[in-house]
């Protein structure tokens, strides 16, 4: 990674390099590192299942996905047929139109894959849903984000039947739907049109979406407040992948020949890129498990000779403590690639000594980036040497730059500031939101991240410490401005501050500050019961303490660096 500088024009930085020093003089300077490997083309042209499949001739016949608890497979061809028929029920069927949402509420399953893929072939948008949240947190995100249909499985069917009834909202079942419910549409008649004499593959629209129209819609604190809607277009993500596997020496060296593991939720960022459609792309296959299990994950390992093992730390974590992993054969897997939360260094190495022969690294991103914004180059074809803790080298085809908090100047290296990224791969902005995207993204194309990091010596980037306030419990996002606004409507409280506390297993827990109405005898227990009510698992509260007043500035800003503090010395008061 290369440090260049930059003058300052009107219309924004315009990087120039000078490929014999590296750095060039200018009048301002601007420290921008970029990526060891060189630049390629980048097809932004390209729709995204059209870039995914652009390849499919040459391992058509080959599996493509592989579900992990029944064992049955899925080519190529299947699964390309499958994603047309799909999108050719959502626009005959259901009348979904170009740029209009569908909500995938859905665990690991095939059918994820044919509906995201589906909703790409018409031009249309998914939003993809945790269906273990509550059905308040659900409705919220179909809501905001206008979903014409949300498909779902039968067990989180109640949680959004009356809001899809109340608002005349297509509920889908992918798998057994009781024929007597009214208002639902079976996934079958939905996806398999060719035995609907009338609908078949001529019915998909002749679509081919712009670059710049939204195809995913994952939702993200950001870097602060409540989940907004991150619009992901077809060139964004066209660009992250390509970043990661195309080129003659991919950052990220997958083949047609891997088997890749997919236990990371595909409704979470992370997954749904470096996973699915990073393997996609390569025509590798894609081996499916529905939720996080260690023994089954272990013997499915070992069964399908798994090559790519993407994770995050808490599953690096029971990995690396099973007492009972010497019993599976786990050899088959070259690369362990953790993200969506920093991994420490003596976690890494642990697994290290555990599977030696096994490249293992980070990544760094932020749903909003894309989301990859640095990846360890032991993964690249031509793999080099990678120190333990560093969360890789910025990707190629893009700009980095560390910004002072106080200042808004560019650093050099070896000096921390927020890492902001720049490049065809950052979202577009939040959905009906300009003003968190103005405070993310800057009038030159930088989005700043929230994470504060440095660039050493030999290119690689480090985390350490976060302006932002969102809470990554276990690689999920928790927002404290939602646990607050809760907390302050509870009328025996005046007020809240949800902070994180260090925890092993999970990575960080939130934590509760509170102030009570003055002679209420409410109780901890009471405030953790009203919160769990509310919200998934990953969001409740581990400890509440409580405290005479939160700390503020002068223009109500909740100090959360002096809770955090209270908390590391021990003291909650």
């Amino acid at each position: 990674m290369e440090a260049i500088q930059v003058v300052a024009h009107q219309n924004g930085y315009h990087p120039h390099k000078d490929h014999h020093h590296g750095v060039v003089e200018k009048k301002k300077e601007e420290y921008i590192f970029r990526s060891k490997l060189p630049d390629i083309y980048i097809p932004h042209h390209l729709p995204l299942h059209t870039y995914c499949f652009e390849n499919i001739a040459e391992h058509l016949d080959r599996p493509c996905l592989i579900d992990g608890p029944t064992g049955r497979e899925w080519t190529y061809m299947e699964v390309e047929r499958m994603a047309r028929r799909v999108g050719t029920g959502l626009h005959a069927r259901l009348g979904v139109q170009r740029q209009e949402v569908i909500m995938l509420l859905l665990q690991n399953r095939p059918e994820f894959v044919f509906a995201f893929l589906g909703a790409s072939f018409i031009g249309a948008v998914s939003t993809t849903g945790n269906p273990l949240c509550t059905p308040a947190e659900i409705e919220k995100q179909a809501r905001a984000s206008g979903a014409r249909a949300i498909i779902t499985q039968s067990a989180f069917a109640d949680k959004v039947r009356p809001y899809c009834e109340e608002n005349v909202v297509s509920l889908i079942i992918v798998d057994n739907v009781p024929s007597s419910q009214n208002g639902t549409q079976s996934y079958q008649n939905l996806s398999f049109w060719h035995d609907v004499a009338e609908v078949g593959d001529e019915y998909l629209p002749q679509i081919t979406p712009n670059p710049d129209d939204v195809v995913a819609l994952p939702y993200s604190s950001g870097t602060t407040g409540l989940p907004k809607g991150v619009m992901l277009t077809h060139k964004s993500l066209v660009t992250s992948v390509a970043q990661q596997v195309d080129g003659e020496n991919p950052n990220l060296y997958l083949h047609k020949e891997d088997v890749v593991l997919c236990v990371l939720p595909l409704f979470h960022i992370y997954s749904l890129n470096s996973v699915l459609l990073c393997a996609l792309r390569v025509g590798a296959a894609i081996l499916i498990m529905p939720k996080f299990e260690i023994h089954p994950l272990m013997e499915l390992i070992q069964k399908y000779k798994v090559t790519i093992a993407p994770f995050v730390p808490p599953i690096v974590l029971a990995i690396a403590k099973n007492p009972d992993l010497d019993k599976f054969d786990l050899s088959s897997i070259r690369i362990v690639l953790s993200g969506a939360a920093p991994m420490g260094k003596d976690l890494e190495e642990t697994l290290r000594a555990k599977l030696p022969n096994s490249k293992l690294g980070q990544g760094y991103g932020m749903t909003e980036a894309g989301p990859v914004i640095a990846m360890c180059l032991a993964f690249a074809k031509e793999s080099m040497e990678v120190k333990s803790g560093s969360c890789g080298t910025v990707v190629r085809n893009a700009e980095l730059k560390i910004v002072d908090p106080d200042s808004g100047h560019s650093l050099p290296r070896n000096q921390p500031g927020e890492i902001c990224i720049r490049g065809s791969q950052i979202m577009k902005g939040y959905l009906n939101d300009l003003e968190a995207t103005t405070d993310t993204i800057d009038k030159d194309g930088w989005l700043h991240t929230g994470d504060i990091g440095y660039v050493d010596d030999d290119d690689e980037i480090f985390i350490v410490d976060r302006l932002k306030e969102l809470i990554k419990y276990k690689g999920f996002q928790v927002a404290p401005a939602e646990l607050e606004d809760m907390l302050v409507n509870h009328p025996y409280i005046i007020d809240a501050a949800v902070v994180a506390m260090k925890d092993e297993a999970a990575g960080e827990v939130p934590v509760a500050f509170v102030v009570k109405s003055n002679g209420y005898g409410i109780r901890e227990d009471d405030i953790k019961q009203y919160i769990s009510k509310q919200v998934v698992f990953y969001k409740r509260l581990n400890r509440v303490f409580f405290v005479d007043s939160i700390p503020r500035l002068a223009s109500g800003k909740i100090l959360r660096k002096e809770l955090r503090a209270r908390l590391a010395t021990g003291i909650s008061k």
